[in-house]
């Protein structure tokens, strides 16, 4: 059996939303435990924690998607792969942050 380019694509895209969706559960069930629990090490590491709380939340999506479809994302080592993950995805994360903010703006005015 051999697939098409388009098919392909199509695939890649399921899969690609399969796994951002399974993201955003993560995100939002397991990181706001994971955030109160860990409120002393924000204070401790002067907010350092995010950058890994953000990587576990990928490296959680990782086995999930692993341990259920055998496909998807796929983390190899915490401490550089997920960390460096989370970096990138923190930057992209705080750069469309200003961007919807300031079309917010511009439709208010």
């Amino acid at each position: 059996m051999s697939f098409t380019p388009q098919q392909r694509v199509k695939e890649f895209k399921g899969i690609v939303f399969v796994v951002a969706v399974i993201f955003g559960l993560v995100n939002a069930i397991i990181k706001p435990i994971v955030q109160i629990i860990s409120i002393p090490l924000y204070i401790l590491t002067l907010g350092l924690i995010h950058v890994v709380i953000n990587a576990l939340m990928l490296w959680i999506t990782s086995w999930i998607t692993e341990h259920t479809t055998h496909w998807g994302l796929y983390i190899e080592d915490f401490w550089w792969t997920a960390i460096w993950a989370a970096i990138v995805l923190s930057i992209v994360s705080w750069v469309l942050s200003l961007l919807t903010r300031d079309a917010g703006r511009r439709v208010r005015d």
